[in-house]
């Protein structure tokens, strides 16, 4: 089939996820045909230099034939087996060692599952479980945080913060929300000190407004991804650290985008010092080769389910599938061997964070901020009152259609434009990323005008 031939069937078969089907059909899908390195091709033969990392988890971009090649062979050696029933199998026992190796030092336990969604739901279990068998069944609130994504089941959408995702399901009723830690957006006339302290506080105080004896855990990405790059002031984690240290209350830290390298740090934990009780993986862990996640338990909770006895009736068909954990495997040994995560810390972090800083001189930046390999514009009409354009986004739409046009491949979350490169950039790769990101912001402000 040609190009408009394909373009015909996906509107008659395919559905998308996240996607306004009206608007798919009035412009067509854009056809991913190659990739390499850091660089994605479309079928008309358009190279971009891809800025989200697919969706946050090819770190490590799409050339590692090994691990290709791991899955290959372990396919053809055990395609599949479960789990279930006191089974395992060899990748399974290696990868959960690797993962309690790289992991905080107090988690040395993972449930494995196919998504970070998928984790997401198994946190809620584990919770459950963990406070049952400490004979707590009361407590059973989770408090998470507005504008935040933890997944798209209904368990991981309803912990999530997305008031367009509420708007079209049930959600849960045993989870609330409280402030995200948005200083550009919602932090008015503080300062981002005093912003950080503010949102913090917020959790003590739905904490004392629900009952500490009723709250079972807060769940929060370190810095929230999808939400549009949110990076707390320096006061939140530590004041959030303070509060959880009042109560015999779980957290749950997301590292679904921000595990792997991405802060710089193997875990956005390890970069902000906290220590989780629970910590959600996926994406990044296979270089998005394979579908694999899961959640790592602490051994103060996986002492509490693996003493107490009595059977966990919870699983998925695929947890710990073998070639999953093989690429896995794989991924995990590139990152280590290679020092990636190091050459983030020391060298392409402080550059990005250099070079991205320079973006905020632009007419229509508001703010330009950045954090290991991840950074944010915030798209504004008047950057001394940070007003937006208008109330539809439409800014966000337009930059992202001129990233695009470009050659660099950037996200839009409203009017805000994010970045998550792969961790294999190099500084030269830098440089053209922020050029066509100019690029793509004066083709903006031109087309806003």
């Amino acid at each position: 089939m040609n190009k408009s031939q394909l373009q015909q069937h996906d509107r008659e078969h395919l559905l998308h996820p996240f996607t306004d089907f009206h608007d798919l059909g009035q412009q067509g899908t854009r056809l991913i045909t190659s990739a390499e390195g850091v660089y994605i091709t479309d079928i008309d033969g358009h190279k971009m230099l891809d800025g989200m990392s697919g969706l946050w988890c090819c770190n490590l971009g799409y050339s590692r034939r090994e691990i290709s090649e791991a899955i290959y062979e372990q396919l053809n050696r055990l395609p599949f087996y479960n789990s279930f029933f006191q089974c395992t199998t060899v990748p399974s026992i290696e990868l959960a060692d690797l993962l309690a190796e790289v992991t905080p030092a107090h988690m040395n336990n993972v449930f494995f599952t196919g998504s970070g969604s998928e984790a997401n739901d198994t946190n809620l279990r584990i919770i459950r479980r963990y406070w049952d068998l400490k004979d707590l069944p009361e407590k059973r609130i989770i408090i998470s945080r507005n504008n935040a994504y933890h997944g798209s089941t209904i368990g991981g959408a309803s912990l999530g913060g997305m008031s367009g995702m509420h708007k079209q399901f049930q959600s849960l009723d045993y989870i609330e929300h409280i402030q995200q830690p948005y200083w550009f957006g919602e932090g008015g006339d503080m300062s981002p000190e005093e912003f950080g302290i503010y949102a913090a506080r917020c959790l003590d105080e739905k904490i004392q407004e629900l009952g500490p004896d009723k709250v079972a855990a807060f769940i929060a990405e370190p810095i929230q991804g999808a939400g549009g790059v949110i990076i707390p002031p320096e006061t939140y984690w530590p004041e959030v650290k303070k509060v959880l240290d009042q109560y015999d209350i779980l957290l749950v830290m997301d590292e679904v985008i921000f595990g792997f390298g991405r802060t710089g740090e193997w875990f956005g934990s390890d970069y902000y010092g906290v220590k989780p009780d629970l910590m959600t993986f996926a994406k990044a862990v296979t270089n998005g080769y394979f579908p694999l996640g899961g959640t790592m338990v602490s051994d103060r909770v996986a002492d509490v389910i693996k003493s107490k006895g009595g059977e966990f009736t919870h699983g998925y068909t695929y947890s710990a599938h073998p070639a999953a954990c093989m690429a896995g495997l794989a991924t995990l040994n590139i990152l280590r061997e290679e020092k990636i995560i190091e050459n983030v810390r020391d060298n392409t972090a402080p550059y990005l964070a250099k070079r991205w800083a320079e973006l905020a001189d632009h007419p229509i930046v508001g703010e330009a901020r950045s954090l290991g390999l991840v950074g944010a514009l915030e798209l504004v009409k008047d950057k001394s009152s940070r007003a937006r354009f208008d109330d539809k986004c439409t800014a966000g739409a337009v930059c992202r259609n001129m990233s695009i046009k470009n050659g660099l491949v950037m996200r839009a979350t409203g009017d805000t434009m994010i970045i998550a490169p792969p961790l294999i950039l190099t500084t030269g790769q830098i440089d053209e990323l922020v050029e066509k990101a100019r690029r793509a912001l004066d083709d903006t402000a031109m087309a806003m005008a």
